[in-house]
Formats: C-alpha cells, structure tokens, sequence
C-alpha cells in the first residue's frame, strides 16, 4: 500500500476503486459471493459519498436494479406465505434449485436492508417493491425476546438484525410487522455495566452494535426510553473509543470502520463534537491508499470495500470537504434520504 504523504482525498482513484467491485467480484472475494448484494451497497454508497453516483452510467444503472428486483422473494403462489420474503444476497444459491425447491430462497434481513439503500441511491422509485410481502417477512423474524434472526433458514438472532428490520420498516414507511415495544426493551436490556450496548442481554459491549441500537431507538422514536444517566454513560463509553482513530472495544486497536460506527453513535447522540476531529481525520488517511484507491481497517493493511465506504462515511460525519452528507440513522447520504422523503410523501398522497 502506498499511504505516504496522505493528507488530501484521492477522489478520483476511490471512484475508480468502487466502480471495479460493480463490474467484478474479484477473487480475494470469492468466499462472499452469497452477499454480493453488500458488496454491491458498499461501492454504490460509497461512489454516492463521494458526490459521484453519475458514475455509474444509466446501462450499469438499470442493470444493477434489474438484478436486486431478480433477488426479490415473492409470497408463496399457492399458499400465499409471505414469511420468506425479503432479498437474497446473491443469485448464486438459486442455480442449484428447481421449481419444486423454491421455499430454499428466503429474504434476509441485511440483504433487504442493503438492496433497498442501493435503490434509493439509484433514484429506483421502489414501485417494484412488494411492501407487504417485505414486512410480513420482516414480522416473521421477530423474536419472543424482541430481536430479529436474519433469515427463516437458520441465522443468529441479535442487535445486527433488530436494526436492519428497522430501517427496513422505516425506509418502506409501514412498522406493522416491528413490535417497538419489545424491540425497544430488548435493547435497552443489552445495555451494559459500561453503557455501552451489545449484541445480546450479558455480553461485551460493542461500537458497532451501540450504533445499530441507537439507531434503532432514533428510527422509532424512543431515544427518550433512555434515563439520563443512561445517555450520559452511552457518551462517556463512546468518547472513550478515541484514541488516534476509534476502537470498538477496550483494549482493542482503532479501526477505520468504527470512526463511522461511533462517529455516527456520537452523532445521534448529539455529541460528536466531544471528539477530536483531527486526530480520526489522520488516522483515517493513513489507511488509504493513493495508488490503487480505498481504506483498510489498518496502516499498511489491504484494503477492502467496506472499510472504504465506512471510512469515507466517518470523514463526511465531521465534514470533510468534497464528501456528501451522510444521514447517521440509515447510514446512506442526505442526497438518498431526501429522495426517501419524497417517495414517503407519495405514497400518503
């Protein structure tokens, strides 16, 4: 990696970056080609930050709809069940199905998540979305405990998924198939002797998963379920995750991908100012790489899509110049959100 001198964007090798991940699934990636459908967030998000979804020409653009509308799952034709719906993560599994096996494609929750952020930063006007079908699969998934399995077929159930469904409900404008309730004290229950939040009740808390559950409580309203001692400790645990960048953990090492996980914690939070904005900066530009494009996770480390597109969207959060706003809550930019706004207006009238 070439990270010398690292003080400035390399715009246009990031667009160059992303724009190879939508034309290729290279082999160092091989053993992810069941969520391609992430993959594919990451660099359309990531070419949107960068102010530069034009890009992506209109052909490639129809193309990429075209194929998340492919990884729709539909209600059962004979029965009618809704309970599988959402969006597979990739094609890949269907070549080794016939008719007769259809209930093996079963949505999943972060494909869902993801395939719909890629539409909205697409312009799709999401006419094609069967928003019942999506929701009843998104009600399906609900625990007794108030979390969410990603999947019907077999999957963990933890904060990941309570938050993926959110935004599912949120961006689809329908919270029929979310108990609030029981997703609000589940979260609530994961928080720990620290104040941070983890994936489950009992366990280590967790940059990532304090964001999917504040994000969680902002998208639903209930932010104010949260004592003020609560808040307080929440931002006291997530200040203490500087050190140059930030750390998940305790004792962990920084990360690039966690300046947007707790940056945009912070940020719900209103209290992202309490950080030290050039410090998250420089550790962040030392992980890019000006050659080639892209941030890693670490200096001198390989770079990958995902540490880029959260890497970029940590820098947007404390203003970096030439990145589009980001909206913390959905992580996809202001330019999407509002697009969102308009499609909700549409569907009221």
């Amino acid at each position: 990696m070439n990270n010398e001198g690292n003080k400035d964007m390399a715009h246009r090798q990031h667009v160059k970056y992303f724009m190879r991940f939508l034309n290729i699934l290279p082999s160092s990636l091989s053993s992810h080609d069941t969520t391609r459908v992430t993959i594919a967030y990451f660099s359309v998000a990531g070419l949107d930050v960068l102010g530069s979804i034009s890009a992506i020409s209109l052909d490639l653009r129809s193309r990429i709809i075209e194929w998340l509308y492919r990884l729709q799952v539909h209600p059962d034709k004979e029965t009618g069940d809704m309970s599988l719906c959402g969006f597979q993560g990739s094609s890949t599994i269907n070549i080794r199905l016939d008719p007769d096996n259809n209930q093996f494609r079963c949505g999943h929750l972060a494909m869902t998540y993801t395939g719909l952020c890629i539409l909205l930063a697409l312009g799709d006007d999401l006419s094609r979305i069967n928003r019942t079908a999506l929701i009843q699969g998104v009600k399906a998934l609900q625990t007794d405990e108030g979390n969410f399995s990603a999947t019907l077929s077999g999957c963990e159930s933890d904060m990941r998924f309570v938050y993926c469904a959110a935004c599912i409900s949120y961006i689809l404008n329908d919270w029929s198939g979310f108990d609030i309730e029981k997703a609000t004290d589940y979260v609530i229950k994961s928080i720990g002797y620290d104040y941070g939040i983890a994936q489950c009740p009992e366990l280590e808390s967790h940059g990532g998963t304090t964001f999917c559950a504040l994000a969680t409580l902002a998208l639903t309203d209930q932010l104010d379920k949260l004592s003020e001692a609560q808040i307080d400790g929440l931002k006291r645990w997530l200040v203490y995750r500087q050190i140059d960048g930030f750390q998940g953990r305790p004792n962990k090492p920084v990360d690039t991908c966690y300046s947007f996980w707790v940056g945009a914690s912070l940020k719900i939070l209103n209290a992202l100012q309490l950080t030290n904005y050039g410090s998250n900066r420089r550790y962040v530009y030392e992980t890019q790489d000006m050659v080639v494009g892209g941030f890693s996770k670490w200096p001198d480390t390989c770079t990958d899509p995902m540490h880029t597109y959260l890497g970029l969207s940590g820098l947007s959060l404390i203003g970096e110049n030439g990145l589009l706003e980001i909206e913390p809550r959905l992580n996809i930019t202001k330019r999407a959100y509002d697009h969102l706004k308009c499609l909700h207006e549409q569907w009221v009238s």
